[in-house]
């Protein structure tokens, strides 16, 4: 029998997946075939007529797809010069409805507060296939705007309407196994950001065993490309290193043993909705999810990467205000180091005293922790569990985090505590180990030291 959930997501998907027959306007079609983007915004915008709004709304993204980037770039600036707001016009409107507070009047304050281009946008994401060609126009334009701050005033609408479009209650949360269309399994294996997977048999490895899950989130209007994705181990405890968890020989747990799921790899797939958030939601429903199916299991963590790590040790090797971090950095910048046992014991002391300064001390205007991972995990009530040292030796993990892996734990008792103390304070939640080894190694710099010998100089 099918759910009342189950049934209205279906319903839904249903609504969005439907395609809008556009007319037949070959007039249309034949008159605007070698106009400009400019040219066909405008028609999208201007034409009162439904039916040839959508053909020009269709046409404008086959043109779009077809522009080179000097194209592109000219349309953003123009999205970002011509279709803005007029302040002048804001300021009569605001001063009228300040006067007399009337319907209209608001009405009209309302309209001249709203850019042009965000109707535009919702004109266009009224075709088939509308809301993917805008989001890929948005992941063109957070390129272009690296270099032109200009046209982050135009990335702001586009974050704005996104925000409504994907919203937690149109997502869809899908369980992605060795079943799954090919097509999809494929993005799964191109979108992959944490731990690669290099091979078809790879993959299976992570989704047809009886204790891996992967959950995925879809949005009604792009059925075929996920949005997010989380890979789940389902283990005995919580583990120290990526390589338990990927280890090709091991022997599958039965998960009704299982006392801890590992959410071990989380990919967000569409640069073109970065700030968009859909991990906390994904993540906290997994966990619900999981637990209805197996209630023995007693913890929920993660085993994530620190991807900043080395990038925030080489600015601080950089700025010289710390001389002694010139010979640290050099001996962890160079391959193989973690194969040398006496060589990493030596390095460990000074890494995870710099790991647990680079987490818990923000250099970050907004008080946020340094670390991007842990910026998500806190703000979603994790705490920090542990610091796993050597958790990741792939040439990816020693790069980035130079070997460390953090778990994160979700209590989901404590989600919205923790969660209440991040967001007034930015309160790092950690557990009574990982702050007694940054007490202990924040409380004098020699202790962050690496011992210097003879053998340690070349």
């Amino acid at each position: 029998m099918m759910t009342q959930a189950g049934f209205f997501q279906d319903l839904l998907q249903s609504i969005f997946k439907r395609s809008i027959k556009l007319p037949s306007l070959n007039w249309l079609e034949r008159e605007n075939r070698e106009q400009s983007l400019k040219m066909l915004a405008a028609l999208v915008l201007e034409t009162k007529g439904e039916a040839s709004a959508l053909v020009y709304a269709d046409r404008f993204l086959k043109r779009y797809a077809e522009t080179n980037a000097e194209e592109r770039n000219g349309f953003f600036m123009l999205l970002a010069e011509e279709y803005d707001i007029d302040a002048g016009q804001i300021i009569r409107a605001a001063q009228k409805y300040g006067d007399d507070k009337d319907p209209q009047n608001f009405c009209s304050l309302m309209q001249a507060a709203e850019p042009p281009r965000q109707e535009l946008f919702r004109r266009l994401n009224s075709v088939a296939d509308g809301t993917v060609g805008l989001v890929r126009m948005r992941e063109a334009l957070l390129e272009e705007a690296r270099n032109n701050p200009v046209l982050k005033r135009v990335d702001e609408d586009f974050r704005h309407m996104f925000r409504s479009w994907f919203n937690r209650g149109f997502l869809v949360m899908r369980t992605v196994d060795w079943t799954t269309p090919a097509h999809i399994l494929e993005k799964i294996i191109a979108y992959e950001a944490v731990h690669e997977i290099p091979s078809w048999e790879e993959l299976r490895r992570r989704l047809e065993p009886k204790d891996r899950r992967c959950f995925a989130f879809f949005h009604p209007s792009m059925p075929d490309e996920p949005l997010i994705f989380v890979e789940v181990a389902l283990l005995q405890g919580m583990p120290s290193k990526i390589a338990d968890v990927l280890d090709p020989e091991r022997v599958a747990e039965d998960p009704e043993n299982a006392k801890t799921a590992v959410f071990y790899s989380i990919s967000n797939c569409q640069k073109g909705l970065k700030g968009i958030s859909f991990g906390n939601f994904l993540i906290k429903q997994v966990a619900n999810d999981l637990q209805k199916h197996f209630p023995q299991l007693e913890e929920f963590a993660t085993l994530s990467p620190l991807p900043g790590f080395m990038r925030w040790l080489k600015q601080k090797e950089d700025s010289g205000t710390e001389p002694w971090l010139g010979e640290l950095f050099k001996r962890l910048s160079n391959n193989g180091w973690n194969l040398d046992p006496q060589l990493a014991e030596q390095l460990k002391p000074s890494v995870l005293g710099l790991c647990v300064r680079y987490l818990f001390q923000s250099e970050r205007s907004d008080g946020s922790p340094n670390d991007p991972v842990a910026r998500f995990h806190l703000e979603n009530g994790a705490s920090l569990e542990r610091v796993n040292w050597l958790g990741d030796v792939s040439a990816r993990g020693i790069g980035q985090g130079a070997g460390l892996m953090i778990n994160y734990r979700y209590d989901l008792s404590r989600l919205e505590q923790n969660h209440e103390l991040y967001a007034a304070n930015k309160e790092v939640i950690a557990s009574p180990s990982v702050k007694a080894l940054f007490k202990e190694t924040s409380g004098s710099k020699q202790s962050l030291l690496f011992p210097v010998s003879e053998e340690f100089h070349e």
